[in-house]
């Protein structure tokens, strides 16, 4: 049922709300002050008969007798009748409603639509907000258009008719951010353009006492009543109010309909929160503002609508008479922001907030920012605990001066000096031209053993992924991957109108789970069903879902969904022969595109590199500025993410070697099992391509079928390549020519792997071959096939190398010859034109901008080069910074 107040809405100001009518008309009061109206709890409609000075429990189902107000409590009950019209006065409303969460009243509100509407919603929403967007818009039939809400003018492009627009869903301040939404002007031109659109208002950051949307121009509001109406976190509830009749006959059929209404006891302990709403959150925005002012003194970036510098505060003023008690700040480490968590002892870790007591948290995006909900302790003992955690995790330092926040390493310092130098840049990231490269890997000693817990030595290569992102201008997102067939000239090509991505299936937040990011399948199956079903070649299908969900998660969490662009990938290394193409292109997909979006930025100028990526070896060569540690871990943790779309459970070894280079140990399901192998010396290697097939998982399977049925004799070859293992890391790390030792290890290697099985008559070609010139091979990865490694030792003359070459292309093989243990991720941070030609080519695609005709020609040529130009061309396109 709904409760009706009588008072003039348009002559009612923020500080003079309405209030019951006086028990005596010969004697009238001035309208009550918010705190009051807060306390008192009357209904003059419908009174206790015993007078009870607290409202009592209806706790029951139904009632007796026919024809009276209540029936049956799905329908209605006193206690919640109580309940709904105190919400509506305190709200500047006239009808009330209670349901069981702040989800139920936006499922409840959300009903209102029908078949064929459209809704606009914003672009930074409540996770669980997207989540029932997306299914409405997947199963319902409802078009849902995101646009960033802080900007009215992006909302009048749809705001016509034959958009069928019949709702607005508004939300401010947001969580976590704090951005503001000017929602008084949005509701106007709302009601200017399509009259018969809803404006709803997610009031839940703010509650009423705050602000209330009512009196700007919204026509429903709703709160999650278990945050600050409620307030002790006791409690699950969600309010809707409103103004308009027809709209609250809707609602309560709706409420009736679906049986969603809140129960007696929870209506009973909402009224009891509701009493305490203003002086808790007086409390808790006086020492909000403290806690805020404190943060911004030390340096730290602060998201709060009381700092003077935040981003359309006037506009909160004016919609608002508070500034609420949630703000977040970001450290500039989210290793640091973990320690900071970690250390508090009054700010609980915990989601959620509104509650009395204090709450801190990471909300994932961006990863270093911790989110702060301000309870009602004293504030001092707030801001010491705060400040001691600061001290402990190293944010912050004692000096004669006092406090000064700190840099925790030289590498957040470099990355801070490149965000600083990037900031002060005219042109924004997405709007330039970005050049990346990583190293394929080769498995050098315990293949398969690695499986049962064996450590197992990697290395990076000199063969190298290459990946060029350039913006673009018709609001298209494009890939080209020229080294997968995908049915044309030129590798495989595909675009998408990025208007119709499905980005209100995008979650919110995303979790992390011991440092990785974790994967939403519910968006890979969205993304693979409608936005990828006309992609055939399985390869193509897969590069592109990896690319896809990876854009769209930076787009939907930065609040940039709209950065046009193409992606162009290509390498020197051979595609599926085990020498890690696939993490080294997840590798180049992920740092390009968090460069685009600005997840991670890199100084402008530096220092003269070499054209090519130093080798381990290097040390008469002029040193290559080195990317920051920050930048690696950032880049390295998403590039584990696509290996997890592109091969389901990785082991991370490969995209770790392409992202830090060098030489790892890697044991499997052992904390902190990557280790980097100190001293390790650039090798030379052939690399050669059996071009036979192999099935990892059948190969695997073997090994495991032959355990099963030998344990004592496959233990006793697992420990032999374990000891195998131990000789070679310490030989790969001391200083000397290890050459001789390397090549005895090798053949002790795959001699064992042929006790498990695991070779292949094109792999024992090849060792014949190139054992005719006493040359040590093995087999790398699963084996079954793909690729052979040769150690070749540096004495080794330049026309034995061709023989040995031309006599394995002979029999159809392909030979590589690469440098082992080189550098890992580079960007190009300073282009120059000495590797372009005078006259320009045509270029590769016309709605292709970068910087100037510079990155027109560097597209163009990357389409054009054979691969064994590749590398030297693109290493001498200018300056080149490396992990």
């Amino acid at each position: 049922m709904t409760n009706k107040l009588t008072f003039d809405s348009s002559t009612t100001s923020v500080g003079d709300l309405p209030t019951p009518e006086p028990d005596s008309p010969y004697h009238p009061r001035r309208p009550y002050r918010f705190s009051t109206l807060c306390a008192t709890v009357e209904n003059p409609g419908l009174k206790d008969q015993y007078g009870s000075s607290s409202v009592p429990i209806y706790q029951t189902a139904t009632f007796k007798g026919v024809g009276g107000e209540y029936d049956y409590t799905r329908s209605g009950n006193p206690t919640r009748s109580h309940l709904e019209h105190h919400v509506a006065k305190i709200s500047s409303a006239v009808h009330g409603f209670a349901v069981s969460s702040g989800m139920a009243a936006l499922d409840t509100i959300l009903r209102l639509l029908k078949p064929g509407d459209a809704i606009i919603a914003g672009d930074d929403l409540y996770g669980g907000t997207n989540r029932l967007l997306a299914y409405l818009r997947t199963h319902a039939g409802i078009t849902v258009y995101h646009v960033d809400t802080t900007k009215p003018d992006t909302l009048i492009p749809l705001l016509k008719t034959e958009n069928n627009i019949t709702m607005v869903l508004l939300e401010s301040p947001t969580n976590p951010l704090l951005k503001i939404v000017d929602i008084a002007t949005i509701a106007k031109e709302v009601k200017e353009r399509v009259p018969a659109a809803l404006v709803v208002v997610d009031n839940t950051m703010m509650s009423p006492f705050l602000q209330r949307p009512l009196e700007h121009g919204a026509d429903i509001v709703y709160d999650s009543a278990t945050k600050y109406l409620s307030g002790h976190h006791d409690l699950m509830a969600g309010v809707i109010t409103c103004n308009r009749d027809d709209v609250a006959k809707q609602i309560a059929f709706l409420i009736n309909a679906t049986g969603n209404g809140l129960t007696p006891f929870d209506s009973f302990l909402l009224l009891r929160g509701t009493k305490t709403l203003a002086l808790r959150l007086n409390q808790q925005s006086s020492t909000s503002i403290l806690v805020a002012r404190y943060l911004h003194s030390l340096g730290f970036p602060t998201f709060y609508p009381g700092l003077p510098d935040h981003p359309n505060k006037e506009i909160h003023e004016r919609i608002s008479n508070g500034y609420g008690a949630v703000l977040s700040f970001s450290t500039g480490s989210k290793d640091v922001s973990e320690r900071v968590v970690a250390a508090t002892r009054l700010w609980s870790v915990s989601v959620s907030f509104g509650c009395v007591n204090s709450l801190i948290s990471m909300p994932w995006l961006p990863e270093d920012l911790i989110r702060l909900c301000v309870g009602i302790e004293d504030s001092a003992d707030l801001l010491d605990d705060l400040e001691r955690a600061l001290i402990d995790a190293g944010a912050v330092r004692r000096t004669a001066a006092g406090l000064v926040r700190v840099q925790t390493s030289i590498g957040e310092a470099v990355q801070k000096l490149a965000e600083k130098e990037a900031a002060q840049d005219e042109i924004p990231p997405h709007e330039k031209q970005w050049v990346v490269s990583a190293p394929g890997k080769v498995i050098l000693f315990g293949e398969h053993a690695v499986v049962y817990g064996i450590p197992a030595l990697a290395a990076s290569l000199s063969l190298r992924c290459y990946a060029i992102s350039s913006p673009r201008t018709d609001n298209t997102l494009g890939v080209h991957f020229l080294d997968i067939d995908g049915g044309q000239p030129d590798g495989f090509k595909h675009e998408w109108n990025l208007s119709e991505l499905p980005w209100d299936a995008v979650p919110s937040q995303s979790s992390q789970v011991e440092g990785e990011v974790a994967l939403n399948h519910q968006l890979l199956d969205v993304i693979s069903s409608q936005v990828l079903a006309d992609i055939s070649d399985t390869h193509a299908r897969q590069a592109s879902l990896a690319f896809l969900y990876l854009y769209m998660v930076l787009g939907a969490h930065s609040g940039q969904r709209y950065l046009h662009s193409l992606l162009q990938a290509r390498a020197t290394l051979p595609v599926g022969a085990g020498l890690g193409s696939s993490a080294s292109f997840s590798v180049c997909t992920s740092t390009s595109l968090l460069l685009v979006f600005g997840r991670i930025r890199v100084p402008s100028q530096s220092p003269p590199a070499s054209p090519d990526p130093p080798l381990a070896s290097s040390s008469s060569s002029s040193p290559s500025p080195k990317l920051s540690d920050t930048l690696a871990q950032c880049a390295n943790r998403y590039a584990f993410l696509l290996e997890k779309i592109l091969h389901g459970t990785p082991s991370g070894v490969d995209n770790s070697v392409a992202v830090f280079g060098g030489g790892l140990q890697y044991t499997k399901g052992r904390s902190g099992g990557l280790e980097a192998i100190d001293g390790f010396k650039a090798l030379r290697f052939l690399l050669t391509d059996t071009r036979v097939p192999r099935n990892t998982r059948s190969l695997v399977a073997g090994v495991a079928e032959r355990l099963a049925k030998d344990p004592n004799g496959v233990d006793q070859v697992l420990e032999q390549i374990r000891d195998v293992v131990v000789r070679a890391r310490h030989t790969l790390g001391e200083e000397g020519d290890g050459t001789t030792v390397l090549a005895g290890l090798i053949a002790e290697n795959h001699a064992h792997l042929i006790d498990l099985g695991v070779s292949h008559p094109s792999l024992e070609d090849v060792r014949d071959v190139t054992g005719r010139y006493g040359l040590a091979t093995k087999l790398t990865g699963a084996g079954g096939g793909g690729c052979a490694v040769t150690l070749v030792p540096d004495d080794f003359s330049e026309s034995s190398l061709s023989s040995v070459i031309a006599a394995l292309q002979e029999k159809g093989y392909i030979p590589y010859l690469t440098e082992v243990g080189g550098p890992g991720l580079g960007i190009l941070i300073a282009q120059s034109t000495s590797a372009l030609p005078i006259t320009p080519p045509e270029p590769a695609t016309p709605d292709t901008e970068s910087d100037g005709w510079l990155g027109g020609q560097t597209v163009a040529l990357f389409v054009q080069k054979s691969k064994p130009e590749l590398g030297s061309w693109i290493g001498g396109l200018g300056d080149w910074a490396y992990v």
